[in-house]
């Protein structure tokens, strides 16, 4: 099992800790992309995924502090630091969704690409997933 997973330091007050699944393994997307168990294992080690809002990297809402590939997918835990990210937590926002670059992966005769290795360059919070079911929760705060 491949696994980023920090000393959760000392929750502020005003922070958010939520937990979801970004990605899960042979659940086609939107696009038909599926992605397969250990694709992130080599990207996740690196240890330094952002968090983002909607994919904006000038959004940095917050950090991760668990990033693990497990039996189901990809889950993550994280704080949300920014006053932005609690607000639109606090709107409905319930999304995760993956920027990531492919690195080994095939064609899908449904269509799609089955992603067998996968860069993960950041993990966002966001209104609309490509994966509907990758959502998070609030844990705390």
């Amino acid at each position: 099992m491949s696994e980023l997973d920090f000393q959760l330091p000392p929750r502020p007050q005003d922070a958010l800790l939520i937990e979801g699944y970004a990605s899960l393994f042979g659940v086609p997307d939107r696009s038909g992309d599926v992605v397969r168990p250990g694709a992130f294992s080599s990207s996740i080690a690196r240890r330094d995924q952002p968090m983002l809002l909607q994919h904006k990297s000038s959004a940095v809402i917050g950090h991760w502090v668990r990033v693990v590939e497990d039996a189901r997918g990809l889950f993550v835990r994280g704080l949300i630091e920014s006053a932005t990210g609690r607000a639109a937590i606090e709107t409905g926002l319930s999304g995760l969704s993956i920027g990531f670059r492919p690195q080994v992966w095939t064609s899908r005769l449904e269509g799609g690409r089955l992603l067998v290795k996968i860069e993960l360059i950041e993990i966002s919070l966001v209104q609309e997933p490509m994966l509907e079911t990758a959502r998070f929760r609030v844990v705390a705060g």
